[in-house]
């Protein structure tokens, strides 16, 4: 148990203001102490809940047009397979995804307890999000059921509608811009979409616009936010894309 913060708030604050002044500082100490002792505590935590929604709500994804198909479950796998899970870690995932898949499944209540535990930490918010429209647009399409989800998760995380379209217009350019790259190369139009601009913003536009998004995917930002470790993977490869996207259009452009 920690102490320290009340026992020099409580001597500073009686130095001070004598008795009224100790039992403030005492308060003040107990706040400190609280937060010094729940710091890591709650970052674990938070990767935790993290960790087990984002698998447990691709399950429920999955379930979404009526029934799992092996396509979904081998894009469950794919994935765990991308974040190297092995072990103990991979069967919590495989059991979050079978939870998920349930009939009795509380979306709401599970998202919300990870909003609760993200306060102030929005960038994590979004990158789960991100998870789920990724996993959504695995075979290049959005039907109608998991559009709704998506929308069910957005508004339950405090993100609004405007901004889940931004993120679906971008993640659809990301892609077709990591398809194109694996073919014929990736086209212009699909890296603008990625940055989420156009080709008619400014080159300040443009920089202003990467500048935000490598702030937001940062992966090591992310992981000390609350972003399971496992997970950083993903992080650096959606960094990865922001880049490789930006170097397109600064070619293009002629930019420095």
């Amino acid at each position: 148990m920690r102490f320290k913060g009340k026992f020099f708030g409580f001597l500073i604050g009686f130095m001070f203001g004598r008795i009224f002044g100790a039992l403030f500082g005492l308060y003040l100490g107990h706040l400190y102490d609280r937060r010094s002792s729940g710091g890591q505590g709650g970052a674990s935590k938070r990767q935790m809940v993290f960790f087990s929604t984002t698998f447990a709500v691709m399950g429920h994804m999955a379930k979404a047009s009526g029934r799992v198909t092996e396509a979904d479950i081998r894009l469950a796998s794919a994935l765990m397979d991308e974040l190297r899970l092995e072990g103990e870690a991979r069967r919590q995932a495989q059991q979050a995804f079978r939870d998920g898949k349930a009939s009795d499944f509380d979306l709401k209540g599970n998202l919300n307890s990870l909003r609760l535990l993200s306060m102030g930490r929005p960038e994590l918010l979004q990158m789960f999000l991100e998870i789920q429209i990724q996993t959504a647009l695995s075979d290049g399409e959005l039907h109608p059921r998991e559009l709704q989800l998506l929308q069910t998760m957005a508004a339950t995380l405090g993100i609004s509608e405007a901004q889940l379209n931004a993120l679906l217009g971008r993640w659809q350019g990301e892609f077709r811009f990591q398809q194109g790259g694996r073919s014929k190369g990736p086209t212009l139009e699909d890296a603008y979409r990625l940055l989420g601009i156009s080709a008619g913003d400014t080159d300040q536009q443009v920089k202003k616009a990467y500048r935000k998004l490598m702030n937001e995917h940062h992966p090591d930002k992310l992981v000390a936010k609350g972003l399971p470790a496992e997970m950083m993977e993903l992080a650096k490869r959606k960094a990865q894309d922001i880049q490789a996207a930006y170097e397109a259009v600064k070619v293009a452009r002629g930019m420095r």
